[in-house]
């Protein structure tokens, strides 16, 4: 069936005032709530990639809200470009094989999961292959049906946007959470011991690379042979870069460092460097790492920088049942004079190699 045409906000204030009108047209205005919450769903499942984008001759809802006096900064997805997202039917398991190893070496083989919403990761060593459970993630939201009634459709955007940072918020944090686990597992810290706490050097840079190389197995002849891809540090290591002198740093080098449209480094010495404001000393998955997880840094260094291999396929895993988010109005907020919308998703997070992470610290 055909997408409404939802792409001006006059069009949209049309279908809020329509879903408002219980007491004028009680079936029109039902109606209209569920048109609103199947049009929330796809724009939702498009966000996440759960469901192609639309071409020119679809529709699309566009709401553009007016000027905030304090405009509010929502997350970002930072799972979605290291995870594979499987889709899988309702009646499909999320069973995926292992490799054929070397007898001797299957301890290296480990996967590590999400087993459920609000748990720690869980470890898996199962022969030829591993199955990610999945789980259930729901959010919802709700606003007075006065901003409906007056096609507040600023109002209503910004409601949509904290729908959607809540399902980004807890993706983020279980991807990251297992990755943190899969890292800790390997029982490898990476650290530079002639720098002071605290500070990012390019020899813990070059550590992190020849770590990844020498516990990965085979050798550089090797075609399938982990290397170091994508390094995650804080905003505070990002600005150690940006200081490296001429003794860190060669001119060349400097002039070759690839930068983002922010000015940010993007790309140094074959590997991508991502900001990521959750790391750092005092920041949640550091926290996350030595107070949930127990892990401990080296010496008297104080923040965490995590190591990824994302050049091969099948290494992070992320099952989606059904057709990703499923978004429906709320008809008992009501008589509460409130409109309301919940949507739920079910969906898992796998590492199924960790000689694919790697954890280091300054």
């Amino acid at each position: 069936m055909a997408r409404k045409v939802i792409r001006k906000n006059e069009a949209l204030a049309k279908l809020l005032k329509r879903s408002a009108d219980y007491r004028g047209n009680k079936a029109d205005a039902m109606a209209a709530m569920d048109e609103f919450a199947s049009i929330i769903q796809d724009e939702m499942n498009k966000k996440f990639g759960f469901a192609v984008e639309a071409s020119d001759s679809e529709e699309a809802l566009d709401v553009n809200p007016a000027m905030e006096i304090q405009e509010a900064i929502f997350d970002g997805d930072i799972f979605s470009d290291i995870f594979q997202m499987t889709m899988l039917g309702w009646d499909e398991q999320p069973m995926f094989p292992m490799g054929i190893v070397t007898p001797g070496t299957e301890g290296e083989y480990v996967a590590y999961t999400m087993p459920n919403n609000g748990r720690i990761p869980n470890r898996y060593v199962e022969g030829d292959e591993v199955t990610i459970n999945t789980y259930r993630v729901a959010n919802a939201i709700d606003w007075s049906i006065k901003y409906a009634r007056q096609a507040r459709v600023d109002v209503i955007g910004q409601a949509l946007q904290v729908l959607r940072d809540g399902f980004v918020m807890k993706m983020n944090d279980d991807a990251w959470h297992t990755l943190l686990a899969a890292g800790l597992d390997r029982g490898l810290m990476v650290y530079d011991s002639s720098a002071s706490a605290g500070s990012f050097t390019k020899k813990l840079l070059q550590l992190l690379k020849i770590a990844m190389k020498r516990n990965g197995g085979g050798n550089m002849a090797s075609s399938d042979a982990f290397t170091l891809t994508d390094l995650y540090v804080s905003p505070e290591a990002m600005a150690d870069i940006t200081n490296w002198g001429g003794t860190d740093l060669s001119e060349l080098s400097r002039t070759e460092m690839e930068r983002n449209a922010k000015g940010t480094i993007q790309r140094l010495y074959q590997v991508n460097i991502h900001e990521l404001t959750e790391l750092g000393e005092g920041q949640k998955y550091n926290n996350y790492f030595l107070n949930t997880l127990g892990g401990s840094l080296a010496a008297s260094d104080v923040e965490l920088v995590v190591g990824l291999d994302k050049s091969k396929s099948g290494k992070f895993i992320m099952p989606v049942r059904g057709q990703g988010i499923s978004v429906n109005a709320d008809e008992s907020m009501i008589r509460s004079n409130y409109q309301g919308y919940w949507g739920d998703v079910e969906i898992g997070f796998g590492v199924l190699d960790t000689r694919a992470v790697i954890l280091g610290s300054l």
